[in-house]
């Protein structure tokens, strides 16, 4: 019989490569390094090398120095290299001359999160952000000819817009951007529609940095189903579901897409529709992977990301997961260092009644009970203050109903401004 051939695309050969400044955090620059390969991996590269080089600035052609760059070119062509990746964004000069010398393709972290981000999108919000963000990062980099990019290489870094937009001109696309946006503004009014409805609801999200067990902790605490796995970006998009506190108060909780470290600013500002999830929250949870072993830098960067997305400031707590991974030592080090957190597992179910706690506890910082007085007259009014609050107790009598409703600091103001003559002190 005749032997059949495989037809599996063997995964791309790349090396990482990464520029620190001289005296800097080596540690730190490696463990950055460690992340990209991670990344490569995800978008299906195999890194069969990775190079530091220490630099007082970098070389303005090619980033690394031209020892540097021989280098690589022999790594090349010994072990049939076909991509290179940086740990920085690099200039469209940095890339063509880089190309031009080693002729294999070139990209740096933003490219490549950007592929997985295109990789994964499913939904139509998602693409069109994604969409958005590759354009914004290409427009600059026209220069280096989309047919040179997506014809002669493919593969990682390429996934795009589309073929139609390789021979667009920079006003085409920007014409092409401002439709996105439109398009983001006409979702993001829909989902504050989808919003307005859980009016009254306490409000959690889930933020952290990139696979920190985010959709893990939502599953096990809403058996929601959401997609899992132990990878970087597993989840684009939010979910939404319901949760039921200790108390038996209802509330909603959102999952939202990971953080990274070196984010581009481009795809934060395309993800705020989706990220707008936790910017309406009362209460954030932070996820840490506390197995990891630069999670205090994480957790510096899940700040710095929500400081620029203005969603500071929010009641917060901060949740330890993969607790299971680390000794008891280190168990009892971090419930010393970070005071008021709750240590976790999410895979294993361990502490995640103590969290469901400590999320009854703050949500109730931030509830008032409201009692009216309503006549028949203003039964009209009924409707609305179940979409704002939750009514916990309607007593029918001769005048009217006398009516109890707790409402989050969100709501309070509007069911006062609504009734606000019928309102017992």
């Amino acid at each position: 019989m005749k032997e059949l051939k495989s037809t599996a695309i063997p995964p791309e050969r790349a090396i990482a490569v990464a520029v620190s400044p001289k005296g800097g955090d080596r540690a730190m620059a490696l463990d950055h390094l460690d992340e990209l390969e991670f990344l490569a991996e995800t978008c299906g590269a195999e890194v069969i090398a990775k190079i530091y080089q220490e630099r007082d600035k970098p070389d303005g052609s090619t980033a690394v120095g031209k020892g540097k760059v021989q280098e690589i070119k022999e790594m090349v062509e010994e072990d049939n290299v076909t991509l290179i990746i940086f740990d920085d964004d690099l200039t469209p000069v940095q890339v063509r001359n880089l190309e031009k010398e080693l002729e294999v393709k070139v990209i740096d972290r933003s490219g490549l999160i950007l592929d997985i981000f295109a990789s994964r999108a499913q939904t139509s919000e998602a693409k069109t952000q994604v969409e958005l963000a590759q354009l914004q990062y290409m427009l600059p980099r026209l220069t280096r000819m989309w047919s040179h990019l997506s014809k002669q290489f493919g593969g990682i870094g390429t996934k795009g817009p589309g073929e139609t937009q390789i021979e667009t001109d920079r006003r085409m696309v920007r014409d092409r951007i401002d439709a996105l946006k439109e398009r983001l503004l006409h979702i993001d009014t829909q989902r504050q529609q989808q919003r307005k409805g859980r009016q009254g609801l306490i409000k959690f999200a889930l933020v952290g940095y990139t696979n920190a067990g985010k959709s893990t902790l939502m599953n096990a605490m809403t058996d929601s189903g959401v997609y899992v796995k132990d990878q970087l970006f597993a989840t684009l998009d939010t979910t939404v579901r319901s949760i039921e506190l200790p108390n038996g108060k209802k509330g909603v909780i959102s999952d939202t897409v990971g953080f990274i470290r070196k984010l581009p600013t481009h795809l934060i500002a395309s993800f705020r529709s989706t990220l707008a999830e936790a910017s309406d929250a009362d209460v954030l949870m932070h996820v840490v992977d506390v197995s990891h072993k630069a999670f205090r830098e994480q957790i510096a960067v899940v700040d710095e990301t929500l400081a620029a997305l203005n969603i500071e400031g929010k009641p917060t707590i901060l949740v330890l997961n993969k607790t299971d991974a680390i000794t008891e030592e280190e168990r009892n080090q971090l419930e010393i260092e970070y005071p008021g957190s709750v240590l976790i597992s999410a895979v294993h179910n361990i502490n995640l009644d103590k969290l469901l706690i400590k999320m009854q506890q703050l949500s109730e910082k931030g509830v008032s009970l409201i009692h009216l007085e309503l006549p028949y007259s203003q039964m009209q009014l009924l409707p609305k203050l179940y979409d704002l609050g939750e009514i916990t107790s309607r007593l029918e009598h001769d005048n009217g109903l006398t009516v109890e409703i707790t409402a989050t600091d969100a709501t309070k103001e509007r069911i006062l401004n609504l009734c606000k003559q019928y309102v017992v002190e």
